[in-house]
């Protein structure tokens, strides 16, 4: 099946509902069929091989993924945050693109040698053009997606139509949301959960009611004013919102399931969110780019029994990421590559439909029998229910031995007087890598270091006690939340240097 297909699907089932608002743009599911016709003309008329997408998202996003589709080529929507150096470097790796940028951007990426045309033009001119409309075949690529790259150069993920087609069919019933549904889509357009938004919600039914730009005020607006029954955020925006609600106590009536992911979100922010939203359903949503998004899902349920458990291994759940979704299989290896069972540590493995696990200049990653390593660290417990301990690349090994960060992090992140913290290992002549704990203090506290020292080492093993606490104001993280972890090495690097120098 093509991503095409499921825009149909929805314009069949029901023409006239509101499929999409974003600012004063309010679209019914036949209104965005026929600009995405109109789009895909557009699109072939460039004699593109591929469609590239700066800018912000909102009604932006679906139409060019729609159009680009019934063009039967593939569309990348790109980080807009990056500089003109680093879109123009990723628009160069893209074969022969047709870039369509938001009015703020457009600056940016001209004088690529590339056709570029603003968002507005676009959308101006797939209301006159000639339509086009195909189905691509289920194995070409829909989507591709670059990686962040906080680690090494961008990978660009390909996404199928059957990858994208897969998840969405596999965890969402056609036409199953009730007729007053609104999704509050707040999630970045260059990222999975963007793309996967506009997929499951349309085919769904539910009305997709966009906001581009992140403010917690804003979002409780909408909330309230479009009637949304369900949203998605990033750990940053979850705590912004929960510190909007705290200040000013409204009720959200309509509000019926908020789901988090894109990064781990600490504990107490977790709980402080469920007190604060008792009859919202909260859902932890796990994933990555190349398993065209969720992968498990920690239920409202699941919420509700890890709050009231009274055993420890009902309590830890709240931690977990939940059970796999229907149509993918999960292994955890140890560094042999022999599958380990419960509550044993090693890396993810996963397997199904929706899983691409294929890159652009480089080819599949899957295993022989199509197995796709995640990179996380990861453990199953009992009961089937996963979770994930961090990169494998995150690994900190002091003297010899290896530490996952994610394990003293739980236990610091549990202090009253820590907001959020982050573990790094940066190098040292001796230990070969030391443990730094880069905290953010709770508003109002002041932690001494050897206070918060103490407390891990109250929990853990003496050796994954902290060799320093450093503070800062906020943890640098990009838009889905994840702590840019090669960022504060490099700060902690430079002012070790620093030090080392005015020592002489």
């Amino acid at each position: 099946m093509s991503i095409s297909l499921l825009l149909e699907m929805a314009v069949s089932s029901n023409p006239d509902r509101t499929a999409l608002v974003s600012g004063e743009m309010r679209l019914t599911t036949t209104e965005l069929s026929s600009l995405a016709d109109g789009g895909a003309g557009v699109v072939a008329s460039t004699g593109a091989s591929h469609v590239v997408y700066v800018g912000l998202g909102g009604a932006m996003l679906p139409l060019l993924l729609f159009s680009a589709a019934k063009a039967g080529i593939p569309v990348t929507p790109l980080n807009y945050r990056l500089s003109g150096d680093g879109l123009r470097e990723l628009i160069d790796r893209l074969p022969q693109p047709l870039v369509v940028a938001d009015a703020d951007y457009r600056d940016v990426v001209e004088g690529t040698g590339k056709k570029v045309i603003s968002s507005d033009e676009f959308l101006a001119a797939a209301r006159t053009a000639e339509p086009v409309a195909e189905f691509p075949d289920p194995e070409d690529v829909g989507v591709v997606l670059f990686t962040s790259g906080t680690t090494s150069r961008p990978k660009a993920v390909e996404l199928t139509h059957n990858n994208l087609t897969s998840y969405i069919t596999g965890t969402v019933e056609f036409d199953s949301a009730e007729p007053g549904d609104a999704a509050l889509i707040c999630v970045p357009p260059y990222h999975i959960a963007g793309v996967s938004a506009a997929l499951s919600n349309l085919y769904a039914g539910r009305k997709m009611v966009y906001l581009p730009q992140f403010d917690a005020a804003e979002w409780v607006r909408l909330v309230r004013d479009e009637g949304v029954t369900s949203a998605t955020v990033v750990p940053t925006m979850l705590d912004r919102i929960v510190t909007a609600l705290e200040s000013d106590a409204v009720s959200l009536p309509t509000l019926r399931t908020l789901a988090y992911g894109g990064s781990k979100v600490p504990l107490p922010l977790v709980r402080k969110a469920l007190a604060l939203l008792p009859e919202v359903g909260f859902v932890n949503a796990y994933g990555l780019t190349e398993t065209s998004s969720t992968i498990a899902v920690l239920t409202p349920d699941d919420h509700r029994a890890a709050l009231s458990a009274t055993d420890d291994a009902g309590l830890r759940r709240l931690g977990s990421v939940g059970k796999p979704v229907p149509g993918i299989e999960v292994q955890i290896r140890g560094e042999d590559g022999t599958v380990l069972g419960p509550g044993e540590t090693g890396e993810l493995f996963v397997r199904g439909d929706q899983v691409s696990g294929r890159y652009a200049e480089i080819g599949s990653v899957l295993d022989a029998d199509g197995w796709f390593p995640t990179k996380d660290v990861a453990m199953l417990d009992e009961d089937g229910y996963l979770f994930i301990g961090g990169r494998s690349d995150d690994t900190i090994i002091r003297g010899g031995e290896n530490i996952a960060p994610a394990e003293i992090e739980d236990v610091l992140v549990e202090h009253p007087a820590v907001r959020d913290c982050a573990v790094v290992g940066p190098e040292d002549p001796q230990w070969g890598q030391i443990i730094v704990a880069v905290v953010v203090a709770a508003d109002g506290a002041e932690p001494e270091p050897d206070e918060l020292r103490e407390h891990v080492r109250a929990q853990l093993r003496g050796s994954r006690t902290p060799d320093r606490v450093v503070f800062r104001d906020e943890l640098p993280t990009n838009a889905t939340g994840k702590v840019l972890r090669r960022e504060l090495i490099a700060e902690l690097t430079a002012e070790n240097g620093a030090h080392a120098r005015s020592a002489k």
